[in-house]
């Protein structure tokens, strides 16, 4: 079964120390997506490469960035350096290409007929962050009737206080998604199995 490897937003934002989106351990996470993807590509698997990407005027933004009712500073905006591709990322020549305006990746971009269109009927989940836009898409994705894989420890998030760390967050992502949503493993337990 041809599966698709959905990289997620692996964008500056995550990795820069002075934003406040920095994911620590952003490395490992980057490194082990890059080794889901070299086996997908021997494997013959299709690669989607996924961007976050806002216009400058906030018109694609939908309630993305003025969910509580009050008008947040926009994010992701095209042309700034937070929205460029991690360097490290290595993706094939052959990877499609997409970009995004909300958490998940099958809203607005034309995803699901893509892969359709390749009799694809698994996904793997990776990218950042692993609480908003892979989440939202492994979610989307299983009410798509897609099966999906969750290589936790190739996704990434910031903590969001002292408590809630990438750590707590990724424990209670994998809880949910593991109770009904998808197959949640290691990337060594991915690759030992692709």
């Amino acid at each position: 079964m041809t599966r698709a490897i959905l990289v997620i937003d692996v964008q500056k934002a995550y990795a820069d120390p002075a934003s406040p989106l920095h994911c620590v351990g952003n490395a490992d996470v980057i490194a082990n997506i890059n080794a889901i993807v070299t086996a997908a590509e021997t494997a013959g698997d299709v690669v989607v490469h996924i961007r976050h990407v806002h216009r400058a005027d906030g018109s694609d933004a939908g309630r993305m960035f003025d969910f509580s009712g009050e008008v947040g500073e926009l994010g992701f905006v095209a042309g700034t350096e937070e929205v460029d591709d991690d360097p490290r990322l290595r993706l094939p020549a052959g990877a499609l290409m997409i970009s995004k305006q909300r958490y998940s990746s099958f809203v607005g971009t034309g995803l699901d007929r893509m892969l359709r269109e390749r009799s694809i009927h698994r996904i793997v989940v990776t990218g950042f962050m692993t609480n908003f836009c892979c989440e939202a898409t492994a979610r989307h994705g299983h009410d798509l009737d897609y099966f999906v894989d969750f290589p936790v420890d190739a996704t990434g998030c910031p903590d969001l206080s002292e408590t809630v760390t990438q750590d707590t967050i990724r424990a209670g992502t994998s809880a949910t998604l593991a109770a009904g949503f998808a197959r949640v493993v290691t990337t060594a337990e991915w690759l030992a199995v692709s």
